[in-house]
């Protein structure tokens, strides 16, 4: 079985026929996923802000890692689910889009940054993490991490324009 046929029975499936020709689940699962793609950029843009010395000052990173990191996952998971969901609707189409194919790289690149960060810069927070301004591994982490996450915001808008 080679890949295409692999992707048009996927999109053969009840629940993407379902999402492909209602009138309004695509729009509420891109809704859902737009709303998630906020916080996770948002919750992410918080730290990465203070990765790079320029916000949140008064709290120390390690705090604001471990009080946002959980609401981050919870909609980086609500993004994959819509997004998987949204994909299966018409996944030949999808899979023929190089502005998505650029978007997932991205993605995965994003993933890459942060745990090159916590690998590295993370594991010695102890050391800096209420010092400004931060190391250089730490704020290259950020300024990383915040260009692929605009970056992805944009061309997943753009997916839908090739």
């Amino acid at each position: 079985m080679d890949i295409q046929s692999i992707l048009q029975a996927l999109e053969d499936t009840p629940v993407a026929a379902q999402i492909r020709e209602s009138g309004s689940i695509f729009p509420n699962l891109e809704s859902v996923h737009v709303i998630g793609i906020a916080l996770v950029f948002g919750t992410i843009a918080v730290v990465d802000l203070r990765l790079l010395g320029v916000a949140s000052h008064r709290r120390s990173a390690l705090r604001l890692i471990r009080e946002l990191l959980p609401f981050t996952w919870v909609a980086f998971a609500a993004c994959v689910i819509t997004g998987l969901l949204m994909f299966a609707s018409n996944a030949t189409t999808y899979a023929q889009n190089s502005v998505f194919w650029w978007k997932m790289g991205l993605l995965a690149l994003a993933g890459l940054n942060m745990g090159i960060f916590h690998l590295g810069a993370y594991r010695r927070i102890d050391e800096w993490d209420t010092t400004l301004p931060p190391p250089s591994q730490a704020r290259i982490a950020g300024f990383s991490s915040l260009t692929l996450w605009v970056s992805v915001i944009c061309l997943g808008r753009w997916i839908g324009f090739v």
